[in-house]
């Protein structure tokens, strides 16, 4: 083999670590740029008046009284907002989430609720057999659909109604928080949330639009939720929240990314339980988004570097790390504490780097198998972004 092959050979690998680094770096820069555009954008956002608001109708599927459940859900009964109406989904009547929802209307007498009863789902997806049954019980045209452990501020159903004043807009999603309501496990989790997947939807949304809704608060227009043929068309997607946006924005939709804030309250515990959460996430985000799911890897750009100086460590690559750890600090910051208004932020800084190594492994392990565990059942997921049961749990639990 000539010299120069030989050379070339052996530093290909050195080559790429550069090159992965570099990447990484253009990414915090890029996200901070963004996120200043649309702190920006959110400055200059004009509120509808009281007469431009549309009634609303909000489906939150529902399973068992998980913790700050009350503390979520009353916070929808308390919008100011003209008109709109509270719809509820369990399986049965003796779900344990039936009772708070009672007590809330009994608090709240002039919020308009419906609790509606399903039994047994006959979709893979049984949030999304929910969300179809109340849909067809909405009296509204506008259907916000959030999940049970998301918390608002007053003002939300406002800000997101304001998204459709453009009548090209089908659906619309929210920024969100991580709110730690667990164990230190719970709270990392929570912090990757506001300062790394939040940055990879706000640099999503500068650079090619939005093409997805987020889970945690999303809405649609009853006739673009037709277009894309209901929410029956969902029912083997494990990410529903995904293909909603995504296959608005495939029917000429435009999908509004709202700057409004919500919080996404975590509260699975112990480190197993998270990071098996962590999992399927990634690998669920793999099959519906493979491409995507690759260029999420160029989002490490600490731990690149980080990897990079400890088989090299030399000046050169010292100073990739430093760059790359102060970069990550103001991504952080900017993305975090500034645009969410998380101030427990400021306090996680000094664990950014375990938060990231738990993410990166997370991320590289959603490369490995195409199993995942959600609700205690195993299933499998499809090259197409659908899933099927593998194996049935073996007690039976409420959605």
């Amino acid at each position: 083999m000539p010299g120069f092959v030989r050379t070339a050979v052996l530093l290909a690998p050195q080559f790429m670590e550069y090159i992965i680094t570099l990447g990484g770096l253009a990414y915090y820069l890029i996200a901070l740029v963004c996120a200043w555009r649309l702190s920006q954008r959110r400055a200059s956002a004009a509120p509808l008046s009281a007469r431009a608001l549309p009634p609303l109708s909000i489906l939150k599927p529902l399973c068992g009284a998980e913790p700050e459940l009350e503390e979520c859900l009353q916070s929808f009964f308390v919008q100011d907002y003209p008109t709109y109406e509270l719809l509820f989904a369990v399986r049965t009547d003796i779900d344990p989430a039936v009772d708070v929802v009672n007590r809330l209307r009994r608090k709240y007498p002039n919020i308009p609720v419906r609790l509606l009863y399903t039994g047994e789902p006959p979709y893979a997806n049984a949030k999304v057999y929910s969300m179809e049954l109340m849909a067809a019980a909405a009296q509204h045209d506008l259907l916000v659909i959030t999940d049970s452990d998301t918390a608002v501020a007053p003002d939300y159903l406002h800000s997101l109604a304001s998204a459709f004043n453009d009548p090209q807009v089908g659906a619309a999603t929210n920024l969100y928080r991580g709110v730690g309501r667990g164990d230190f496990w719970a709270w990392l989790e929570a912090l990757g949330m506001s300062t790394e997947f939040m940055a990879g939807v706000v640099v999503a949304e500068c650079l090619e639009g939005m093409k997805f809704t987020l889970g945690p608060s999303m809405a649609i227009r009853r006739a673009c939720l037709n277009a894309i043929g209901g929410f029956a068309k969902m029912r083997d997607y494990l990410a529903d929240d995904f293909v909603l946006g995504h296959w608005a924005e495939a029917a000429g939709w435009r999908v509004a990314l709202s700057p409004h804030v919500v919080k996404h309250h975590v509260s699975t515990t112990g480190f197993m339980r998270t990071f098996k959460h962590r999992l399927r996430w990634n690998r669920s985000t793999r099959f519906s988004r493979p491409a995507g799911y690759l260029g999420q890897g160029f989002t490490y750009g600490f731990i690149w570097a980080l990897g990079f100086f400890l088989l090299s460590p030399t000046w050169l690559t010292g100073t990739l790390l430093a760059a790359a750890f102060v970069l990550r600090l103001a991504l952080a910051t900017v993305v975090g504490a500034k645009l969410l208004s998380d101030r427990t932020v400021y306090a996680g800084l000094a664990f950014l780097p375990c938060q990231d190594l738990l993410s990166f492994a997370s991320w590289l392990g959603g490369f490995v198998s195409r199993e995942i565990v959600w609700r205690d059942e195993r299933f499998r997921l499809l090259d197409d972004g659908r899933f099927q049961l593998v194996t049935a749990r073996l007690r039976r639990v409420n959605f």
